[in-house]
């Protein structure tokens, strides 16, 4: 069973800049897409950004212009280049991804801190 593994938050000052990791245990193409969610303390998961098999991406409008997915594809892995980051992106970020058959698979989180 394929796993999903976050690495790479931490905690940044306003402006700042973080590149977040989803790395799949196994192959990436099991999933036909992979999506960054986030959840700050006390709201929901809100979903962030995502690409597909063949590298189309999409954006939360909160994100958008200054967060940027791409894919490894050689190393499995997916990653969210965060630029400009501010306080209200504090949260823990989630790799997700469905697989070719339906099935949900979500990493552990990782947390991501924004603060002077």
């Amino acid at each position: 069973q394929v796993q999903l593994v976050e690495s790479g938050g931490g905690l940044v000052q306003p402006g700042g800049s973080l590149r977040l990791s989803c790395a799949a245990s196994g192959s990436i193409f099991e999933f036909n897409t992979i999506n960054w969610y986030r959840q700050a303390p006390g709201k929901q998961r809100e979903w962030v950004a995502f690409i597909t098999k063949i590298g189309l991406t999409s954006y939360a409008t909160s994100v958008k212009g200054r967060f940027t997915i791409s894919r490894d594809n050689a190393k499995n892995t997916v990653y969210l280049q965060m630029n400009g980051l501010k306080p209200e992106d504090t949260a823990v970020y989630y790799c997700h991804g469905r697989s070719m058959s339906g099935s949900d698979y979500w990493g552990q989180g990782t947390q991501v801190t924004v603060s002077s």
